[in-house]
C-alpha cells in the first residue's frame, strides 16, 4: 500500500479547506469523528474516560467499509486506535488497516507520541507499514521544540527513516512568536539532508487580531536557499465573529514574487446559536480560461451548523465552483455534505450524506456514513478551526 505521512493525516492544519467531490468521499469519510486524534484536549473533562465509535460507509463504486475508533487513558499514557475493515468477496467484513497512536507524558515538559500504521500482508498477517515518532519539549516561558521522525520498512522489512522534521518555537515577546522548521529527506549520498525550511512569525495585534507570515525555502542545487512560497494571513476577532484573509505569493519564471491566490473566510454566530462559516478562494488560474493577470473567485465553501431543542446537531456544507468550460456563468454547487448528530443517554449516532453533481448536472448521493459512539464528544462536528490559522 502507499506509504503516507500518517502523523500529518492526524494533525490540524488550521482552517478546513474545501474539497472536491472525488476527495470528499475519501478524505472526509471519517471527518465526523476522526479529528479527535489531533484534538484530544477538546474534551478535557472526558480525558480519563474510555470510549469507542463505529462508522459504516456506503459509497457508489466504493467497497463498503467499517471503521472502529477507541480511546483509552491510563495515568500518563493515552492510546487512540483506529481499525478499518472492508467487505471481502464472501460478503463479510475483513481487516484492512489499523492505526495506533500512543501518547506518553514523560514529565511536566516532555511528551512522546508514537503512531503506528499496520496493513495485512499477502499471508493475511498484520504488518507494520509506517511508524512516526515524536518528542516534544516545552518550557515555562512558552518555548518548545519538536523532533518528528517517519520510518518505513525496506524490502527486507527493516525500518528506515524517510523523513525527519525539527521544529523550534520561541517567544520573542509577549505578542510575538517565531517558529523555524527544517524538513530532512534521504540524500543521494546517504543519510538525511535538509530539503525544506519554513520560517514563521505570528504577532498578536490590537483587538485580538493575529498576523502571521510563513516563508518556505528550498535549496537551489548550488547550496543556496531560495524562497519558494510566502503565506501572509491576518485574523480579526469581534465577539463571536471572526474573519481571516490569507495571501499566497510565489516566484515566477524570472524569480519575481507575485500573489497567486487569496482566501477570505468569515465565521459568525447568531443570537440563537447558529454558526456559519464562509470560505472564498481566489486564484490566478480559472479552469477553462487563460490567465489575465487578475485574481478570480474559483471556489466558495459555505458551512452552517444549528442545534435544535432536543440536542440534535445538523451541519451542512455547500461547495461551489465555476461550471467546467464556462467560467463566466458563475458558481454552481458541486458537492453538498450534510451531517446529523443525534445524542442519546448511551452516547450518540451520526449520519453523513454526501451529494455530488454528476455529468448531467444533477446532485446525487455518492455516500452515506453512519457512526455510533458511546461518547457524544467523539462525533461532534466542527465548522470552524480549532486554532488560529498559521
Amino acid at each position: 500500500m502507499p506509504t503516507t505521512n500518517i502523523f500529518e493525516w492526524y494533525r490540524t492544519n488550521g482552517r478546513p479547506r474545501p474539497l472536491r467531490a472525488a476527495r470528499l468521499s475519501r478524505l472526509m469519510l471519517l471527518a465526523v469523528l476522526a479529528y479527535f486524534f489531533a484534538c484530544p484536549a477538546l474534551w478535557a473533562d472526558d480525558a480519563d474516560k474510555s470510549w469507542t465509535a463505529t462508522t459504516e460507509s456506503q459509497s457508489d463504486n466504493v467497497n463498503p467499509t467499517r471503521t472502529t475508533e477507541s480511546h483509552t487513558r491510563n495515568g500518563n499514557r493515552t492510546l487512540d486506535s483506529q481499525s478499518i475493515q472492508r467487505r471481502g468477496t464472501d460478503g463479510h467484513f475483513e481487516p484492512y488497516q489499523d492505526i495506533e497512536k500512543e501518547t506518553v507524558k514523560v514529565d511536566a515538559t516532555t511528551t512522546r507520541t508514537t503512531t503506528r500504521a499496520f496493513a495485512l500482508g499477502a499471508d493475511r498477517a498484520k504488518i507494520l507499514v509506517q511508524i512516526t515518532e515524536e518528542e516534544k519539549h516545552t518550557s515555562a516561558g512558552g518555548d518548545s521544540s519538536v523532533v518528528r521522525s517517519i520510518s518505513n520498512p525496506d524490502v527486507n522489512g527493516k525500518l528506515q527513516i524517510v523523513q525527519r522534521q525539527v521544529e523550534e518555537t520561541k517567544k520573542i515577546s509577549k505578542d510575538v512568536e517565531d517558529t523555524k522548521t527544517t524538513v530532512m529527506l534521504p540524500s543521494v549520498n546517504g543519510g538525511l539532508a535538509p530539503a525544506m525550511k519554513v520560517e514563521e512569525r505570528r504577532t498578536l495585534g490590537a483587538n485580538n487580531s493575529v498576523e502571521s507570515q510563513k516563508t518556505t525555502l528550498r535549496p537551489d542545487g548550488a547550496g543556496n536557499w531560495q524562497v519558494d512560497e510566502i503565506r501572509q494571513a491576518t485574523t480579526r476577532q469581534e465577539g463571536k465573529n471572526r474573519s481571516t484573509e490569507e495571501r499566497i505569493s510565489r516566484p515566477d519564471s524570472d524569480g519575481k514574487l507575485g500573489e497567486i491566490s487569496r482566501t477570505v473566510s468569515k465565521e459568525s454566530e447568531t443570537a440563537s446559536g447558529e454558526k456559519r462559516n464562509t470560505v472564498e478562494t481566489y486564484s490566478l488560474d480559472v479552469p477553462g480560461s487563460a490567465r489575465d493577470g487578475g485574481l478570480h473567485l474559483v471556489e466558495r465553501s459555505t458551512t452552517s451548523q444549528r442545534t435544535n431543542s432536543t440536542g440534535q446537531q445538523t451541519t451542512e456544507q455547500r461547495v461551489e465552483q465555476p461550471k467546467p468550460g464556462d467560467p463566466g456563468s458563475g458558481l454552481q454547487v458541486i458537492t453538498l455534505t450534510t451531517d446529523t448528530v443525534r445524542p442519546s443517554p448511551s452516547g450518540a449516532q451520526a449520519t453523513r450524506t454526501i451529494q455530488a453533481r454528476d455529468a448531467n448536472g444533477s446532485l446525487g448521493v455518492v455516500s452515506v456514513d453512519t457512526t455510533k459512539s458511546d461518547n457524544i464528544h467523539a462525533i461532534q462536528v466542527q465548522i470552524a478551526p480549532s486554532e488560529s490559522p498559521k
